[in-house]
């Protein structure tokens, strides 16, 4: 993979379009699950980094923009697992299916409020970590204050990490090797929660 070519692509749009796609694609990523092989670490390290290179790109609309799109991304995720996913689960009468709903029932239940925030930084999970919170009844105010906090910090804070790396050469010369870092972090620590959800004990029902 090619990190340098998301700074190239980013650095070529105009102002305005940059603050479309990137509002776009993170709401997507979050948002719709057809979404999740999106790469929004990279996408938004660099975007910082394309921010701090010009004059013509507002840092703060930009961070703006980012959490909006971030937090209405999983509201949408989470409203949807509460009406259809946990509608359509309800009616099937699959064993698999009624399994794996207790089991991310009990994993909200003792994990909730942590793993809507982490799941930011982990690939692909973040994208299935709102719709199941949803199927899972989570307590909406629980989930809303969890989802704005993990917006900011993931949304407004890899960007920022981003824009603040020409201060530090160190970081500047090493981008790909951060991005990727950021990417296996993320690997390992979804198969971390993984394995910490299957040890869960299992209902008695």
């Amino acid at each position: 993979m090619d990190f340098s070519s998301y700074q190239e692509f980013l650095s070529s749009m105009a102002p305005f379009l940059l603050y479309v796609f990137m509002g776009v694609i993170i709401f997507l990523e979050t948002g719709v699950l057809v979404a999740f092989f999106i790469p929004g670490d990279s996408l938004l390290f660099f975007a910082g980094l394309v921010a701090a290179s010009t004059d013509n790109v507002n840092i703060l609309l930009l961070v703006s923009i980012i959490f909006l799109a971030a937090f209405m991304g999983d509201q949408v995720g989470f409203a949807l697992g509460r009406t259809v996913g946990r509608s359509y689960l309800d009616k099937s009468n699959r064993p698999r299916f009624i399994k794996m709903v207790a089991s991310a029932e009990r994993f909200y239940s003792r994990y909730g409020w942590w793993a809507v925030v982490f799941a930011r930084f982990y690939p692909w999970i973040r994208t299935f970590v709102p719709p199941i919170a949803g199927i899972s009844k989570m307590n909406y105010y629980r989930f809303l204050s969890a989802n704005a906090l993990g917006a900011f910090v993931w949304g407004v804070g890899m960007t920022l990490l981003g824009y603040y790396a020409v201060q530090f050469p160190w970081i500047d010369e090493n981008s790909k090797l951060i991005a990727l870092f950021f990417i296996v972090l993320s690997l390992v620590s979804g198969f971390v929660n993984y394995l910490r959800l299957q040890r869960l004990p299992q209902s008695k029902s």
